[in-house]
């Protein structure tokens, strides 16, 4: 008798604990999705030059600027990419 009403309440806690665990799964990923934008780089967040979200206005005119960029000539590009390092003042070497 003991063997019959302890395997219903047996798959009924692993059933519960499965679903619990996957609960938390979709939880954390929506999550880390939003909370990465908020963590500091040097606490592993995202770096300064990454790109935009995709499906905001400022992705969007990121993309735009990429393809200009890939369709003109490989010499004009090198002149445009020294202009602007010269404009900011950054140099190309690498960072120590």
């Amino acid at each position: 008798m003991l063997m019959r009403t302890r395997l219903p309440s047996t798959a009924a806690v692993i059933a519960l604990l499965a679903s619990s665990l996957a609960g938390c799964g979709t939880v954390n990923e929506r999550l880390s999705a939003g909370m990465g934008d908020y963590v500091p780089q040097w606490a592993g967040g995202l770096p300064a030059d990454a790109p935009p979200r995709a499906g905001t206005p400022q992705y969007d005119a990121y993309m735009k600027e990429r393809e200009r960029k890939r369709l003109m000539p490989a010499a004009d590009r090198e002149k445009e990419e020294q202009a602007q390092k010269a404009a900011t003042g950054t140099s190309g070497s690498a960072v120590r």
